[in-house]
Parts: structure tokens; sequence; C-alpha cells
């Protein structure tokens, strides 16, 4: 009785949208997956305890076990930045540093968050699509023992990569080698993890544990959940009081059951990999189409710029076709002095949406 009254008197005021806009900006402007709502849901009823004492999340560390091996350890938080952040404070003592692409979210978009909220030191190195080496690595690891400068003692890298690449089970088992020869740990920011198991066809344990990376930013908002993230730790003795930093970093939840719920859904049935897969396939439509008209000289102007590995489409088009196309679609500048821009697929991209958005393009880039 009193839901209805509420609901009458604040039924007209609730804000809506239009929930036919579609968008190739992000992964992030997708909504919640269908079934990881019912989850929601599901999880709703009754009280559970709080704080991650919850039945949800004991559940989510046995899966987490399940996929990463037994040592596993998994610390549910708010979102990326945190993720990122709690793993790499926990990772080092406070004269370390962090060695990492001069693409890497914590160096470009975490609004300073390592350095200014953990007082991270990081070495940015150059990238190749996205990628580091051990070569390129190694362009940092020196004046070890030297007081003068803040020591390298952790490679972040991003799977997959800031550009839409995905390295490949070998070339992280080559970084991660590289890394323990040189007393350094491995810390893999996967903001989009399954996309990049999905484009590999490997599971967690083969592209994360078997090739030696040490601890995991476990992402899930960009593929179907909301404010549910996680720091999995492979390495046990690669971290140092992670559980008391969850808190100090204010990334403890208290009703984690609803996390944790989200998290769990992805891992049933196969979820999360075939929405992954699905905003893989899209991007590859999207970029298959394009390289059709480019190749029939149908459309003029467009150069893509980077692999088009997992749900990314980068390319280079002129200014005033892109001001054309984003009257209609929005999307990102991904460099303005090239006019690089970047198309994201999401797990609810259809066919339809990427063939409208072909026609745009191509009516805007028309010879």
């Amino acid at each position: 009785m009193w839901f209805n009254q509420v609901h009458a008197i604040l039924g007209a005021s609730l804000v809506t949208h239009d929930q036919s806009l579609r968008s190739f900006a992000s992964d992030n402007y997708a909504g919640v997956h269908p079934e990881v709502l019912t989850a929601i849901a599901s999880a709703n009823d009754g009280h559970q305890s709080a704080y991650g004492y919850d039945d949800y999340t004991k559940a989510l560390q046995q899966k987490m076990r399940d996929e990463f091996g037994q040592q596993a350890e998994t610390f549910v938080v708010f979102n990326g930045t945190g993720a990122n952040v709690l793993a790499l404070t926990a990772m080092m003592p406070r004269w370390g540093a962090v060695i990492c692409s001069n693409l890497a979210h914590i160096e470009t978009d975490e609004g300073g968050a390592p350095e200014r909220v953990s007082g991270l030191k990081l070495f940015n190195v150059q990238h190749v699509h996205g990628k580091l080496t051990p070569e390129s690595i190694a362009t940092q690891v020196y004046d070890i023992d030297f007081e003068h400068r803040a020591q390298p003692l952790v490679v972040s890298i991003t799977q997959s990569t800031e550009v839409g690449t995905v390295y490949s089970v070998a070339e992280i088992k080559a970084i991660a080698d590289y890394c323990h020869e040189n007393k350094l740990l491995l810390h893999l920011d996967g903001a989009r993890i399954w996309n990049a198991a999905a484009s590999l066809g490997v599971t967690f344990k083969e592209m994360i544990t078997d090739t030696g990376v040490d601890v995991v930013s476990f992402g899930g908002t960009k593929n179907g959940v909301i404010a549910a993230e996680a720091v999995v730790v492979i390495n046990p003795e690669a971290v140092d009081g992670l559980i008391f930093l969850r808190k100090l970093s204010m990334q403890l939840m208290s009703k984690m059951r609803f996390a944790s719920a989200q998290l769990l859904a992805l891992m049933e049935n196969g979820l999360g990999m075939r929405s992954a897969a699905h905003a893989n396939k899209m991007a590859s439509h999207l970029r298959h189409l394009l390289e059709a008209k480019v190749e029939k000289g149908e459309i003029t102007g467009l150069r893509f710029t980077n692999p088009t590995d997992a749900n990314a489409v980068f390319a280079c088009l002129p200014a005033e076709a892109i001001a054309k196309i984003r009257e209609q679609v929005h999307f990102y500048d991904w460099d303005l002095k090239t006019n690089e821009v970047r198309w994201m697929c999401a797990f609810d991209t259809t066919e339809a949406d990427v063939e409208r958005f072909v026609g745009l393009i191509s009516e805007a880039l028309k010879p």
C-alpha cells in the first residue's frame, strides 16, 4: 500500500531517457545485462551479513578459485580505478614504482589516483599497438638499489589494451617470465578481461594463472554489471595488507552481496564470455563492412590505426566527417591531432546498430 502511494507521488517526476538511443562511445554506455538484473533481484530478499560475509561473496570466492586456481583470493570493490589503485598499493612499498604503457589507464585516465591516493611513481614506456614487451619494460629497469630513484617493482599491462588489441598467451608469459627473472611483480588491468579471453578462446586460468600474472584487476562494468569489480590475487606473496587497504581506500562495500551476485551471474552458464564475444563480433562486423566499402571505393578518407582484436575499432577520418557523423551517433575522439576516433561495441550492440552506423559513416565519406 505504502509503495503504491509513494510511486503515485514520485512516479511522474522519475527521470526517463530515450531507450532507442545507441552510441559507439563506450561499452560503459550500455545498461545492465537483464540476467545480471535478475541476479540482483534474487539477492535482494531477506537479510545477509554485511562487508563480504554473505553467501554470495563466499560463493564468488570459490568460483574465482575454480577459475584461477585454489590459491586465488578475491577482493570485491566498486570500480576499476579502485581495483587498480588498491592492487598496486598492496603490491609494493612506498618507495616502489610501476612500469606501464604511456597509454595505460593508470597513467592517463585515473585522474592521478595512483599518484595522489597511494603516492605511487609511474614509469611509462612506449607501446606498440598498446602492448609492452620485455624489451620495452627493460628500458626502465635500472638503478636498482640506487637511493635517488624510485625502485621499479611492478609492471602493469592492460588486457585487452587501451587501443583494443589483445596480448597473446605467449606474450603475457614472456612478460611474466622477464618480470620474475628481474624481481618484478606483474599486475594485469583487466577492465575488458572478458573481451580478451573471448577473443583468444581461452580460460582465465590459461590466460592469467598459467602465464605467471601475480594480481589481476578483474573487470565487470564494461561487460554488463554495475559497480562490481574485483582484485584477484593469484600469487598470495605478491600483496601485503590488502584486507586493510581495501577499507582504507574506501573500496569496502557494506552490501557486498549485490556486487558478488553480479560477478557470479557473469560466470554462470558462460554469460560473461558470450556477452564479450558478441561485443567483439559486432566490432569485427563494423570493421569488415567499412573495409569492404573502402576496397570498393564507396568511401574515401578512412584509415584504420590499430588491429581490431576485441570490441574496439580505431580509425582516422576527416574532421568534417567526424562532426557530421557525431550529429546522430556519439563516439569519442582519441587523438585530435590526427583525427583518430574510437568506436566501441557492447554486449547489447546489434547488427542493425552497426549497419545503421556504417550507413552514416558511408554518407559522410562518400567520394
